[in-house]
């Protein structure tokens, strides 16, 4: 079977939101070319963009993963959880883009700031439900994968958890810019700050573990010793990324 006919047998639910966050990040990609709407001096739509191609990814990697399970309880409530935390999520960043609003950090009324709040309690709710699925891929014995590949499974859910926490840091300064206020000169479509230093760096490279260490895994080691040792780099450096952006230095000027 190819890929996304197995992913559709293995969870349905999560293969599906995925097809239909697919076609979000086509339509908002097409927005951001055809509107003018911009929000700290980008087009407004390139937001939802990267977070709808984000959710895609999140969505079929776990999807694929939880097929190694056999707990169908806590996979049915996960699934559900996620499809309705980002949901939640995603239809409310592109209405804030929709009217050249911000959707993060937005605290300029009470409506506002209630709306970030609750961003912030679902997806630390379904953030944490992540971490316990990572517990199970400990507790269970799966002799059928490669060892580096559980372990990177392992890990890299590990490894994602603590950069999505990562986001509580720019939620508490209500702000991903150190050293400026947010906005300014960036690096195209990721708009990472060329000037000055920027959480969402290690944010972004810390959750994508949660593809690049089982990959890694899968098709490049052979054991769980390398894997390991693989992610402890993999970790150090994204923590190196972190500590520089808190010091205010860009990643590339």
């Amino acid at each position: 079977m190819d890929f996304f006919t197995e992913l559709a047998y293995r969870n349905f639910a999560l293969f599906t939101f995925g097809i239909i966050c697919l076609i979000g990040t086509l339509v908002t990609g097409i927005l951001s070319f055809t509107t003018t709407t911009e929000v700290l001096g980008i087009n407004a739509f390139i937001k939802p963009f990267k977070f709808f191609l984000s959710t895609v990814i999140f969505s079929w990697s776990m999807g694929w993963y939880l097929g190694y399970l056999n707990h169908p309880t806590v996979i049915t409530i996960y699934s559900w959880t996620v499809i309705l935390v980002l949901s939640f999520e995603l239809i409310y960043i592109t209405l804030r883009a929709a009217q050249g609003q911000l959707s993060h950090f937005n605290i300029s009324t009470q409506q506002n700031a209630l709306m970030f709040s609750l961003m912030g309690i679902t997806i630390s709710i379904m953030t944490l439900f992540t971490l316990y699925i990572g517990m199970l891929f400990f507790q269970s014995k799966l002799p059928e994968l490669p060892s580096s590949y559980l372990w990177g499974i392992r890990l890299g859910i590990i490894c994602f958890v603590i950069f999505a926490f990562e986001g509580g840091i720019m939620g508490a300064k209500l702000a991903h810019t150190i050293g400026a206020a947010d906005g300014g000169q960036g690096l195209k479509l990721l708009n990472w700050s060329t000037k000055h230093g920027d959480l969402r760096i290690a944010h972004f490279v810390g959750m994508h573990a949660l593809q690049i260490l089982p990959l890694i895994g899968f098709y490049l080691l052979s054991s769980s010793k390398q894997m390991i040792i693989f992610s402890s780099v993999y970790f150090i450096t994204c923590t190196v990324v972190l500590i520089q952006a808190l010091l205010k230095i860009p990643l590339i000027k």
